[in-house]
């Protein structure tokens, strides 16, 4: 009777872990808060795009001002958009893709 017993406990640690690896699946991801606000563009020192994978569901934007300070930038935000666009078409930036990390980094010329 007591093996039956810790088998079922047993199973019952296996199904608590399991659930609890799903509910932390979109926790790993480097932004945890956002800024809505846009700093100067002439203050942006380097911008790295993320892509969604698996441990993080959402796409998240790193923005490296002049001064070394990093902020995540919520990347629905249209004036957002027009400078990753702006810099992207800038023939001074240089643009890398890591594919084992699955980002983008966008290096201004300054």
């Amino acid at each position: 009777m007591s093996s039956i017993i810790k088998l079922f406990l047993l199973l019952a640690v296996m199904v608590c872990m399991s659930a609890a690896q799903l509910n932390e699946a979109g926790q790993q991801c480097l932004c945890q808060r956002v800024r809505n606000r846009m700093i100067m563009k002439s203050e942006i020192k380097d911008v790295q795009i993320y892509q969604a994978t698996i441990f993080c569901d959402r796409v998240e934007i790193v923005i490296t001002n002049k001064n070394g300070l990093r902020y995540c930038l919520n990347p629905e935000l249209r004036a957002m958009k027009k400078i990753v666009t702006d810099m992207m078409k800038k023939p001074k930036t240089s643009t890398t893709f890591s594919p084992s990390t699955q980002s983008h980094t966008i290096t201004t010329g300054n």
